[in-house]
């Protein structure tokens, strides 16, 4: 490569030490050119952000480089001096962290945050970085920059804290920059719109990028090269049009399998059971009528959701799609009953369930479950698998220990896990096992209904598409009903019958899921779709 402004040579680190030291980088080689975007793409666990934190020298303390050499513009990294290595980082090496709610001062406005490394690196008085930092909110998107620079993190949304972040390690033009999973925790249309930003400061200002990234699709639409780790090892490397269009490891072919920005087709079921999906009943199971629910705040009142009305078919995904703040995941819970609206009427199987209170809102939790999209925060840490999947069965006095032993184990297989989890704690397990076990205990009751918010969202690619193709097969084998929550209009393509499209409270369109995808009435469902990561490389995959 010409004019290589990094290059990692042989880069080894483990956490720990002696014989209980765990390898988490093993043997890793790239170069960056100057000006060049590269994305380095992973799961959770195979090394990525630890080479992205490497860079800067900015391990926890338990990690150890054991080996290797970081060599940015002729000076070796590693053997630079602490001191040295301050001066460097913010001023010729910028970082772009993950998550903009832990890595802003809270208490700090965020003019001051980004004039600060200003006067740090670039030695400019006071007056001259505070007016610098608001040109740079500015470059970064931020609207009315000068009432953002007075404002605290607290005081803007996630996508504008993130440009925050953008703007700070941008801000003494830096020749590189590591983004390390910059976008994962934004909706798709805020994605789209932060990732813009920076590959137009990175294309302006000539500086070289390491993205960081779970998600092939934004890496095929962001970089020019792609590095797939995978367990501490680079398993592949080269243009991105080569890695899509013909991964050659297995581990990069599944993750543009599962890649929902690339995958644009609606999953069946793995194995469909004779001719029942024929003779299935396809009545409404559920009517929503006029439903609106309202939040006092302190400077009055607004709206959450605002007269939404739809049906659900037996047996089908109804889904709903929105950005944060639409009302999607408070009309989940609105349906759930789980919170009480302030007008509408909510039906299931014809009867009107929505002011039921008491033991008939209780005996409604045997019909209707709900699966939420943080499973370790949904499930006790101190018990059992066994315990969590079985405590439903005890609530409601169904079967003996015996009895109630033996559905969690047959429920357990149905989710496909092992028997041998049975007895773990969900701190011992994957969080695609997290959610397995939630969905395990929200089958255990035999529901014909279940709500599923952002079931997903939280999950690696690949473990996406293993727990959406489960809940098609689960759909098919009991005949379920879902109301499916989410963001991700590349994850709603793959599951849903019908699709409505919320902003602001109120359902913009609905219709048969090929009609909303294929020809969508609403500029706002239009611009969903176009955010959808992998929408700029997916003609590359065909061609």
């Amino acid at each position: 490569m010409n004019d290589v402004l990094l290059r990692v040579t042989d880069l080894r680190i483990a956490y720990g030490a002696g014989s209980r030291a765990t390898p988490a980088v093993r043997g890793v080689d790239f170069e960056v050119g100057r000006g060049e975007i590269l994305a380095v793409v992973g799961e959770s666990g195979s090394g990525k952000s630890t080479i992205a934190h490497s860079l800067i020298r900015q391990l926890p303390d338990e990690a150890h480089i054991g080996s290797g050499s970081i060599v940015f513009d002729g000076v070796d990294l590693l053997s630079l001096p602490l001191r040295a290595m301050r001066t460097i980082r913010g001023r010729r090496i910028g970082f772009v962290p993950q998550d903009p709610s832990h890595s802003l001062n809270p208490v700090v406005r965020v003019g001051e945050q980004i004039a600060e490394s200003l006067r740090r690196h670039m030695g400019m008085t006071a007056a001259a970085a505070a007016q610098r930092a608001v040109e740079i909110l500015r470059e970064v998107g931020i609207p009315e920059p000068e009432v953002r620079a007075r404002q605290y993190p607290h005081e803007l949304s996630g996508g504008l804290r993130q440009r925050v972040l953008i703007g700070i390690a941008w801000a003494c033009s830096p020749d590189l920059v590591i983004a390390d999973e910059p976008t994962s925790a934004l909706d798709a249309t805020v994605q789209r719109h932060v990732l813009d930003r920076m590959q137009t400061l990175a294309r302006t200002h000539g500086t070289a990028v390491v993205l960081v990234t779970h998600d092939l699709a934004v890496a095929a639409d962001r970089a020019q090269r792609i590095v797939v780790m995978e367990q501490g090892l680079i398993v592949e490397s080269g243009s991105a049009r080569d890695v899509l269009t013909a991964p050659a490891h297995p581990y990069t072919q599944r993750l543009v399998a599962a890649a929902p920005g690339l995958n644009s087709r609606r999953l069946t079921p793995s194995a469909r059971v004779g001719d029942r999906a024929e003779t299935r009943d396809r009545r409404v199971l559920v009517e929503v009528t006029g439903l609106s629910k309202t939040y006092a705040h302190r400077g009055g009142a607004a709206p959450a959701v605002d007269d939404v009305g739809f049906t659900v078919q037996r047996g089908t995904t109804f889904s709903i799609v929105g950005e944060s703040g639409s009302g999607k995941s408070t009309t989940a819970r609105l349906v759930a009953r789980i919170i009480e609206p302030d007008a509408g009427t909510l039906r299931f199987d014809d009867v009107d369930i929505t002011r039921w209170k008491g033991e008939q809102l209780r005996q409604l939790r045997r019909r209707i479950q709900v699966v939420y999209q943080n499973p370790f925060g949904s499930l006790d840490p101190r018990m059992t698998v066994r315990a969590i999947v079985a405590e439903p069965l005890r609530a409601f006095g169904i079967g003996d220990r015996r009895s109630r032993a033996e559905l969690v184990r047959e429920i357990i297989e149905r989710v496909r896990l092992k028997p041998d989890l049975l007895d773990r704690r969900p701190a011992q397990l994957s969080g695609g096992q997290r959610q397995r076990v939630a969905i395990a205990r929200a089958l255990s009751l035999r529901p014909e209904f279940l709500i599923l918010d952002e079931p997903v969202s939280a999950l690696d690619v690949s473990v996406q598409e293993q727990i959406l193709q489960l809940l098609v097969d689960l759909q098919d084998e009991f005949d379920l009903t879902y109301l499916f929550i989410s963001h991700d209009l590349g994850v709603i393509r793959q599951v849903s019958d019908s699709i409505a499209v919320m902003k602001d409270g109120r359902i913009l369109e609905h219709s048969l899921a090929d009609e909303v995808l294929s020809r969508p009435t609403h500029a706002y469902t239009r611009e969903l779709i176009g955010a959808i990561p992998g929408a700029v490389a997916a003609p590359n995959v065909s061609g």
